[in-house]
């Protein structure tokens, strides 16, 4: 796997894929002059992410020799979109911290942050308008939909303790995974490429690479595999019970759960540092039945692309080890 020396972000492709800082997808000019204060909070939230949805529309436009006005415009739209979706989830969430700084509601007031990412789902219309594919839209629009449903279904389960592992996967594929999903079909939408079984194929390997990405991230609230140094216990400690945490904790006394500080105190109210090593293997072991389906989809989408178009396999295949994994350096 590759990291770019400047920016420390995972590189997808081979060594001429760029990064965000030389890949740029947000200008100021893309905004208005005259909103000053907006200008500012995006040049803050844009800065420092890993951009790692532009970085697989890069790979798909590349493999799929999409036009580059094309490429770029999917490229902002994601990022436009997720982007949206962290100034909403941070302030839903009472987040502080986001990419290592002070998030945008308590910097700029929760007003600002909630019309910036407003504004930013406004802009993604607009411009995907006027490329004039009503089918990109319309995708696109379901998608911000299902995000906005997933931060609902995902703030009522807040404070529950009980909660099903199948409960999360739900929010997981509203959330996470629509935008995964979304990175895979718009470059063959924006060609015209309107197969059902493509599409099918594609939603079902997005919906996995959600679902993986979210399930590894639940693990770095643990300290497993936490090579980016987040918090530890975030989520139990704000009350939200993650896909773990749910799966490991099923005999758990829920008020002890509650009072957990440390990782040695989840370790004894779920039996004992021997439970947690055990409860990590079956989650792993579960998640790699994830993985080796998403390479059994692989070989069907194989019969959709054109043979100029197949060294895309070669792309795709990795994305389970960098997502769920987290393959570091040289690994």
């Amino acid at each position: 796997m590759l990291y770019c020396l400047k920016c420390k972000a995972l590189f997808i492709g081979n060594k001429s894929t760029k990064c965000v800082m030389e890949y740029k997808i947000y200008d100021s000019k893309d905004f208005p002059a005259y909103l000053p204060k907006l200008n500012q909070l995006y040049d803050d939230l844009f800065s420092g992410g890993k951009g790692f949805r532009a970085k697989m529309i890069r790979m798909m436009a590349e493999n799929l020799r999409l036009d580059p006005k094309a490429e770029l415009l999917l490229a902002q739209t994601i990022e436009f979109i997720h982007n949206a979706s962290l100034l909403h989830d941070d302030l839903v969430d009472r987040s502080h911290l986001r990419r290592g700084k002070t998030t945008a509601w308590m910097k700029y007031t929760p007003e600002y942050a909630v019309l910036a990412g407003d504004y930013l789902l406004a802009r993604v219309m607009v411009n995907l308008s006027s490329y004039g594919n009503i089918r990109l839209v319309q995708y696109t629009a379901e998608v911000i939909s299902d995000l906005l449903e997933g931060e609902w279904l995902q703030d009522s389960l807040v404070g529950d303790m009980n909660v099903q592992l199948s409960q999360l996967d739900r929010v997981h594929n509203l959330k996470t995974a629509s935008l995964f999903k979304w990175c895979l079909r718009a470059p063959f939408l924006a060609q015209e490429r309107y197969e059902p079984g493509l599409h099918t194929v594609l939603e079902e390997m997005g919906t996995l690479l959600g679902q993986l990405f979210q399930r590894s991230d639940d693990l770095l609230d643990f300290n497993i595999r936490n090579y980016e140094g987040k918090a530890i216990l975030g989520d139990l400690k704000s009350g939200y019970l993650n896909s773990f945490a749910s799966y490991s904790t099923s005999h758990a006394n829920k008020t002890d759960l509650r009072k957990c500080e440390t990782l040695e105190d989840f370790s004894r109210v779920i039996g004992g540092q021997a439970t947690f090593d055990q409860k990590l293997k079956e989650f792993d072991e579960m998640n790699l039945f994830l993985i080796q389906l998403y390479s059994h989809h692989m070989k069907t989408l194989e019969t959709y692309l054109k043979p100029e178009e197949k060294a895309l396999l070669k792309k795709l295949e990795p994305l389970t080890e960098i997502l769920y994994w987290r393959k570091r350096p040289g690994s």
